[in-house]
């Protein structure tokens, strides 16, 4: 609607696969992470290339279809050999219970408590906070789901929803904790160091399988869905 008036548009698309399927007016693909088109947090000059890129093709008119690859891969993808990931201790053997999970979390969110603060401090903001439920919280909520309970945040109707955006704080939370000191580390690595080396990626794998089993269809969904991405999921 907004082409045949006139108006020219463009799209940046993450998946190459599906801006061919949709086939909107004019696309850059790019190979960024998924939430991150432009690429790493931080990255002002490749941020400002693909955006470049990307009003580029507005100047263009061979379409009615314009679908474009942005050939370089963001910086941050490379493993930065200097980081070290925040030291948590592992159990030699995962929680069996509701609340031993509970407590293991609990321990590991306290431990790496001060360095989230200090990312806090350095950035002065944090990408928290979608549950409404602050960190101290979260042990006590995640025990009442694992226990096939369905509990209820103030702010969000359904347990579903609240435990969706719940593993969403989680996720950020561990990720600007892996940043507090040092340089910035790639996404391969904070993810591989969340999904494979704390109770907190641990974690989320246990809801994902006790959500996916639960008789609550919303909760089964966003379970599937939502807490886990496919390449991470064990």
């Amino acid at each position: 609607m907004l082409e045949s008036r006139g108006l020219a548009t463009v799209a940046i698309a993450a998946v190459r696969a599906q801006a061919e399927n949709t086939r909107p007016p004019r696309a850059l693909w790019t190979s960024s992470q998924l939430g991150r088109p432009l690429g790493e947090p931080g990255d002002a000059a490749f941020q400002r290339r693909v955006l470049l890129a990307a009003l580029g093709l507005l100047e263009r008119t061979d379409g009615p279809v314009i679908l474009e690859e942005f050939h370089d891969d963001p910086p941050a993808w490379t493993d930065h050999p200097a980081w070290v990931a925040p030291r948590v201790a592992m159990p030699g053997t995962m929680p069996d219970t509701p609340s031993a999970w509970a407590d293991a979390f609990a321990a590991e969110l306290r431990s790496l408590t001060p360095a989230w603060e200090r990312v806090q401090a350095r950035f002065g903001r944090t990408t928290t906070g979608l549950s409404f439920l602050p960190p101290t919280e979260w042990p006590s909520f995640v025990d009442h789901c694992l226990a096939g309970d369905l509990p209820l945040i103030d702010g969000h109707a359904t347990t579903a929803l609240g435990l969706r955006f719940l593993c969403d704080d989680i996720k950020a939370f561990y990720g600007e904790a892996g940043q507090a000191v040092g340089p910035a580390p790639s996404s391969r690595q904070v993810d591989t160091w969340f999904w494979r080396a704390t109770i907190g990626g641990a974690l989320l794998q246990a809801l994902r399988r006790t959500g996916m089993e639960s008789g609550n269809n919303a909760l089964k969904t966003v379970s599937g869905r939502m807490f886990v991405p496919a390449p991470w999921v064990v």
